[in-house]
């Protein structure tokens, strides 16, 4: 994460990533999170604002706590427990990060309820090849125990599969996250189109394979997911849904 993000930046970048992911159908009434780290406030971390359809939110209405769950902004709002209980626990572990998103996606979803999981059936899925770990359900409760797990779980790695409730994916950047979770959701729709058209058996590429279209894809690492994709997205935004901005 650059040293010259801004506050309001990080804000206007966490708004858009709400707008679109509305846009795309992966929302849930008021339900599920993204949330992004506050520049120069270590612990702290913008998050929607309970209550509202992530069409709503806007850079504004963004809310501000921290990782100990408490509201650091003075403003009073709504938080849901989960948002304090997933996303405060790896906000805590990876403070090298700036974006946490966690969906109940259509097709992500879905896929977490599969056994074998995400497979290497795509050229979307190979991004994300060896870079997303499972968390077993346990329930609706986000103890400390499940936290610590969770978090283990995750590592270095870009996301997890939550099993039976979605999915989760993680940035540098907002737009690092976002374009992991298209990523995601696409080469979970893919492959679950897939497996109904074929009784459930599909072509796998090789581990090898594999392997070298990750390093293919991510390169040296000087350049990340989103560096491109994400000024084309908040284009597109800008002319459909200007007033994320506000």
């Amino acid at each position: 994460m650059s040293a010259m993000r801004t506050e309001p930046e990080v804000r206007l970048d966490l708004a858009a990533a709400y707008r679109l992911a509305a846009q795309r159908g992966w929302d849930d009434i008021v339900y599920t999170h993204i949330s992004a780290s506050v520049p120069g406030e270590p612990g702290a971390y913008l998050i929607n604002r309970f209550g509202l359809r992530f069409d709503e939110i806007t850079a504004s209405n963004l809310v501000k706590v921290n990782v100990r769950g408490e509201l650091v902004d003075g403003s009073g709002a709504r938080v849901s427990a989960s948002g304090f209980a997933i996303h405060g626990c790896v906000h805590a572990a990876r403070p090298e990060l700036e974006c946490v998103m966690h969906l109940h996606s259509p097709w992500g979803l879905a896929l977490s309820m599969t056994p074998e999981g995400l497979l290497p059936t795509s050229q979307f899925a190979l991004r994300l090849h060896g870079r997303i770990a499972r968390h077993a359900y346990e329930g609706l409760a986000f103890g400390a125990a499940e936290q610590a797990r969770l978090v283990n779980e995750l590592g270095s790695l870009d996301g997890l599969l939550l099993d039976h409730h979605g999915t989760l994916t993680v940035g540098h950047t907002v737009g690092e996250a976002f374009v992991l979770m298209h990523l995601f959701e696409r080469a979970a729709q893919a492959q679950l189109r897939a497996m109904a058209a074929c009784g459930g058996q599909v072509l796998r590429v090789s581990d090898e394979v594999a392997e070298l279209t990750y390093r293919q894809w991510v390169g040296d690492g000087s350049a990340r997911d989103g560096d491109d994709e994400w000024p084309a997205l908040q284009r597109g935004l800008d002319r459909s849904a200007p007033d994320y901005r506000d």
